[in-house]
C-alpha cells in the first residue's frame, strides 16, 4: 500500500501544481480576477478559479486509488464535491447570493455524504432507534456546513486556507494510517497532495487564488475525512477531539470573528472584514507571511495532539472537551485584544 500512496500523492501533487497554469490563463481569459478593495489585502487584481486545479487533481488521485468496497461513499464525496465547487464557481462569479451556497448548496452537499454513508454515529450509539438515527444526522449536516463554512471565510491572505488544509489533509492521513482506515488514509492523501500542489502558486505573494469555489472544496473534503475517522480506543465524544484538534485553525478563526461581530453587531458570515486571526497576528508584527506561518505551526501542534490521543487513548471525554473549550475561549479573550481594521456596521 506504500507505493500505491505514494502514487496518489504524487498525482494529486502533479496535476494540482500543473493544471494550476492554465486554469489561472483562463481565468484571466474570461475576467475571473480578485480586484482589490478595502477588504482585501492585495494591491493588484489576482485570478480566482483555482480550486478548479485542487478539484482536478483530487479527482485524478481518488480515481487512481479507487476502493471498490467503498464505491458508494466515493461516489457521494466525489458528488458532493463537485456542487461544491460549481456552487463556489457560481458565487465567486456574483451569479449567486452568499444565503444560498449557506443555506442550500453547503446542506444539500453534506446530505449527499449521509445519503451515501459518510455520516457520524455519534446519537445512534448512545440513543437507539430513529431519533438516535436523526440526531445523527442533523449533527453530519450542521457539521459538514459548520467545516465548509469556516474553510470559506478561511480564504483571506495568500497561502493560508491551502495551507493549514495541506496541515490538517497529513494529519487526517496518519492517524488514518495509525487505525487502520485505508479509505480514509487514501482520500487524505489525495486532498493533501492537491492542496499541496496548489500552495506553490498561492504563498505569498500569490499568483492565483483558490476562489470560494476552491475553499468550500477543501472544507467539504475535510469535514469528510473528520466524519470518517474514528480511533476504535476513542469512543463518543472523545472520538470527536480528534477531528476538533485537527480543524483547530478554521475552528479558532470561525469562533473569533462569530464572537467579535456578534459583540459589534454585525452578522458573523455576511460581514466580511480584516478581523480575522490572521490579521490580527499579523498587525501585532508578524506581516503575512509571520501570521500564515504562525498558524500552519498551529496546525501542526493540533494535529500532534490529536495523534498522542489516537496512540494512547483517552477515555474521559467531558473533562477533555471541557480543557479544549477552556483553551478555545481563553484564545479568543486574547485575540480580541490584537489590533483589527474595523468594518462599519451595515444598516
Amino acid at each position: 500500500m506504500i507505493i500505491t500512496d505514494w502514487i496518489t500523492f504524487l498525482i494529486a501533487l502533479t496535476a494540482s501544481a500543473c493544471l494550476t497554469f492554465p486554469v489561472r490563463a483562463l481565468a484571466l481569459h474570461i475576467g475571473m480576477v480578485d480586484h482589490p478593495g478595502p477588504r482585501k489585502i492585495h494591491v493588484q487584481p489576482v485570478p480566482l478559479l483555482g480550486g478548479l486545479a485542487i478539484y482536478l487533481g483530487f479527482v485524478l488521485a481518488t480515481v487512481f486509488a479507487f476502493h471498490r468496497a467503498a464505491s458508494a461513499q466515493i461516489a457521494g464525496i466525489l458528488a458532493g464535491a463537485s456542487l461544491i465547487i460549481l456552487v463556489g464557481f457560481l458565487d465567486d462569479g456574483g451569479h449567486l447570493h452568499h444565503q444560498v451556497k449557506l443555506f442550500a448548496g453547503m446542506p444539500c452537499a453534506a446530505l449527499i455524504l449521509w445519503a451515501t454513508g459518510v455520516r457520524a454515529n455519534l446519537f445512534s450509539a448512545m440513543v437507539p432507534g430513529t431519533l438516535g438515527l436523526i440526531c445523527d444526522l442533523v449533527f453530519t449536516v450542521v457539521w459538514v456546513t459548520g467545516i465548509i463554512a469556516a474553510f470559506s471565510i478561511l480564504d483571506h491572505m495568500d497561502g493560508l486556507c491551502a495551507g493549514v488544509a495541506t496541515v490538517a489533509a497529513a494529519f487526517f492521513a496518519i492517524a488514518a494510517a495509525m487505525t487502520g482506515q485505508f479509505l480514509v488514509r487514501s482520500l487524505a492523501i489525495a486532498v493533501f497532495g492537491a492542496a499541496l500542489g496548489f500552495v506553490l502558486w498561492n504563498f505569498n505573494p500569490a499568483k492565483i487564488f483558490m476562489g470560494d469555489g476552491g475553499a468550500m472544496l477543501l472544507g467539504f473534503l475535510l469535514a469528510a475525512l473528520s466524519v470518517k475517522i474514528r480511533p476504535p480506543a476513542l469512543l463518543g465524544l472523545a472520538g470527536w477531539l480528534v477531528p476538533l484538534l485537527i480543524l483547530a485553525v478554521p475552528v479558532l478563526d470561525t469562533a473569533l470573528v462569530s464572537v467579535s461581530r456578534s459583540r459589534r453587531g454585525l452578522l458573523p458570515f455576511a460581514s466580511p472584514g480584516k478581523d480575522h486571526t490572521a490579521h490580527r497576528l499579523a498587525n501585532l508584527g508578524l506581516g503575512t507571511r509571520g501570521a500564515v506561518l504562525l498558524l500552519y505551526s498551529a496546525g501542526i501542534l493540533g494535529g500532534v495532539l490529536a495523534l498522542a490521543l489516537v496512540r494512547g487513548g483517552v477515555p474521559p471525554s467531558v473533562p477533555l472537551l471541557g480543557l479544549a473549550l477552556g483553551v478555545l475561549l481563553v484564545a479568543i479573550f486574547l485575540l480580541e485584544r490584537a489590533p483589527f481594521e474595523r468594518q462599519p456596521r451595515r444598516r
